[in-house]
Formats: structure tokens, sequence, C-alpha cells
């Protein structure tokens, strides 16, 4: 399945490798529900740390009938993505969770229809002999 991807970057400059990293996990979204509308990715680096190295922000956003979903993923006390690589991971595995939870959503829940009896012993005759 062919989706349409906008990947856009701010204050990053462009990198193929990036790029490719993400169309193959977008590609891979396509397993997880088939109904994609487009994909749109925004890689940025919202400040610059001399130190402390650049913190990625990574937002995916899906369009898929009837919903948008969007996941961002921002640097924060306990998870700072100094690596764009990781930043991307975990911001597509979020998103491949809420897709699953859209697919589940638009199935509907399993209808359990009830076990149909297939006859009813009325009576026993264990003296009589109707096996042999």
């Amino acid at each position: 399945m062919e989706v349409p991807v906008q990947i856009v970057f701010h204050n990053v400059p462009h990198s193929d490798a990036v790029e490719a990293k993400i169309l193959s996990r977008v590609d891979a979204l396509g397993k997880y529900c088939g109904a994609i509308i487009s994909c749109r990715v925004a890689v940025e680096a919202p400040h610059h740390h001399h130190r402390a190295g650049n913190h990625y922000l990574v937002r995916v956003q899906v369009a898929v009938p009837g919903e948008t979903l969007v996941v961002g993923r921002e640097p924060d006390a306990h998870r700072a993505y100094t690596d764009v690589y990781v930043a991307i991971r975990d911001s597509f595995d979020t998103i491949r969770r809420q897709l699953e939870d859209h697919s589940r959503r638009r199935r509907g829940p399993l209808k359990a229809h009830p076990i149909s009896l297939h006859g009813r012993v009325a009576e026993l005759h264990p003296d009589e002999d109707f096996g042999r």
C-alpha cells in the first residue's frame, strides 16, 4: 500500500538516512491498519544544547477514515531523546498501538453466538442391549 508521506525537518539538517528510516516505519504501519489516508512526520530540535547534545522531538500525524491520530515524543526530564532514531522508534511504536486500537474500534466487538443444542437424551435403558 502506498501511503502519501510528508516529512518535515525543523532546526535539523535534512538527512537521507533519517528520511529512509521514517519511510520504512511508515510502510510497516500499513499492516496494522490498511486504511491510512496520509501521514505527516515532523522531526525537530527545539533547543540547541552545547554540552548535553541536541534533544529531538518527533511528531507523527496519521489520517485514517473518521479520525486523525497524533503522537508527539517530546523530550522531558525522564526521556530526553538525544538520539533521533530512538525518538523515531518510540513515536512510531506509539502510533502503531493507536492504529491497532483504532482498527479494533472500527471492527466493533465480536458477537458471541450461543451454542445450539443438537439433541437431548430423553430416556436411558441400561438393561437393553442397544450397542451391539
